[in-house]
Parts: structure tokens; sequence; C-alpha cells
């Protein structure tokens, strides 16, 4: 993997992780094309992945810095904090991790396995394209994260886990079609995913720890990483700008192209 590939690859990840888009089938068809061996490939996916983290706990600084004051006071005195609307979002938040944590650990080579097939990745871009289109006819309202929506994005969540089919893109729809304000939408999906990168991020880093890291590939590695971040953090700034003006839906005619035109391509 040279720097261009550790470029365009740490560009596509920024903008795709939170642009309701794909990350994971973009980077499956970004590796089909551009190469990379699987070793330096788990490395490098590791390392953007890490950037698109830092970007959104940069985004998103002061909220979590709210949540973790409240956390810490509700450790001490949960009586007098049980009732904080803080407190209710991290319960929320956490309850919304179970099914991905569930698909994770018992799907996980399965999952593996689908995102091997760039011509099942182009049909899942399909099916997102069809998920953020029908937000277009999802009614206007004023709603807020509840115990039982927080449960149904999160299993919206864990079908994201399908290789083509956006994270960001099912979870904001899903909270759309429960009646959640657009921007409550938005900000309980990035803040919900949180912990799930972190979480996929240990598990590789495990994996990583039995094949070593190449030295060499550390100005490739630092080259992924600030482009995945700072691709990042404006493409989760101008989703949410997007999001409130109501053109969340015109993703989906991305999705349609690159989809379409990969089951064109890979149709042998």
């Amino acid at each position: 993997m040279d720097i261009l590939q550790s470029f365009l690859l740490g560009l596509l990840q920024g903008l795709t992780e939170f642009l309701p888009i794909s990350s994971s089938g973009h980077l499956a068809l970004g590796k089909y094309f551009l190469g990379g061996e699987e070793e330096a490939g788990l490395t490098f996916e590791i390392v953007v992945h890490f950037g698109t983290l830092c970007s959104i706990l940069i985004y998103y600084r002061s909220i979590l810095a709210d949540l973790i004051k409240s956390g810490l006071q509700f450790a001490t005195s949960p009586k007098e904090k049980a009732h904080d609307p803080q407190v209710k979002l991290i319960g929320f938040i956490l309850v919304s991790m179970i099914p991905a944590l569930i698909v994770g650990f018992t799907l996980k080579d399965r999952v593996e396995e689908i995102f091997a097939s760039p011509f099942l990745v182009s049909i899942m871009l399909l099916v997102t394209g069809l998920i953020l289109f029908l937000t277009k006819f999802a009614k206007e309202r004023e709603g807020k994260v509840t115990l039982g929506s927080s449960i149904l994005i999160g299993v919206s969540q864990a079908f994201a886990m399908i290789p083509g089919i956006s994270r960001s893109g099912s979870t904001i729809s899903a909270a759309l079609y429960l009646g959640i304000k657009r921007e409550d939408a938005a900000n309980f999906s990035f803040l919900m995913v949180i912990p799930v990168i972190a979480g996929a991020m240990l598990l590789q880093i495990l994996d990583l720890i039995e094949m070593g890291v190449d030295g060499a590939q550390i100005t490739n590695l630092l080259v992924g990483f600030f482009t995945a971040f700072i691709s990042g953090y404006y493409a989760l700034k101008y989703l949410i700008v997007i999001l409130k003006k109501k053109g969340f839906h015109y993703f989906a005619f991305y999705c349609w192209v690159i989809g379409g035109f990969g089951l064109i391509y890979f149709w042998n």
C-alpha cells in the first residue's frame, strides 16, 4: 500500500463513516480496486477507524464531557441523578449497543465472509439507497429518544454490520421513521457508535497483536489516520446541516449509482 492508496482509502473511510453511504461497502470496493496485502489492510483499517473515532470525539467533546460528568455524579448519587436527561441518554446508548453486540459475537465470521464479496456489497448499497429514499416520506415530528426507540435504532445498527448497509444511514433513517427530531436523530446515531467503533477496534487490535505491525508502513498509516480524521470531522459537520435542510434522502441516488455500477462490473 503506497501513500496515494493510503490517502484515498483514508478519505473514503472519513467521508463514508458519517455520510450515509456505507464506509464498509466503500472500503470493500476500494480495497478491491486499489489492492493491498491482508496484514497491511488490517493495520490500516484499525488506524483509519481510530481517525474517525477521534473526529467524532472532537466534534461531540462538549456533549461527551457533560455525559461523563453526569455519569460520575450518578455513580456517587444514583437516587438524585436517576431522572437526569443525560443519565437517561447514557442508558439509551448502552441499550442500543445490545443488538450489535449480539450480532457481532455470533455472526462475526459470516459478516466477514460477506465482506469479501463485492457483488453482494453492491446489492446492499442499493438497499441502503432504498432505506434513505424512504425517509422522504417520514412524517416530520419532534419526538425524543426513548427506551423503545433506542432498542429499535440499535437493531438497525446491528443490521448495518452487513457491508454495503450504511450504519449512519440505517440508524438515522430508523430514528426519522420513529418520529425523532432530525438533529436528535443524528446526534444519537453518532454518539451510540462511539462504543461500537471502540469495541470493534479492540477486537481488531487483538488480532493485530498476533500478526505484528510492519514499521515500514508508518508513513502510510499516518497519512490514512489524518485523512480519515479531517475528512470525517467535516463529513459529520455537514451531514447534520444537510439533515436539518431535509436533504438526507438525496444520498439514495449516490448509493444507487455506485451499487448499480458494482452490479454490472462484478456480474461475472
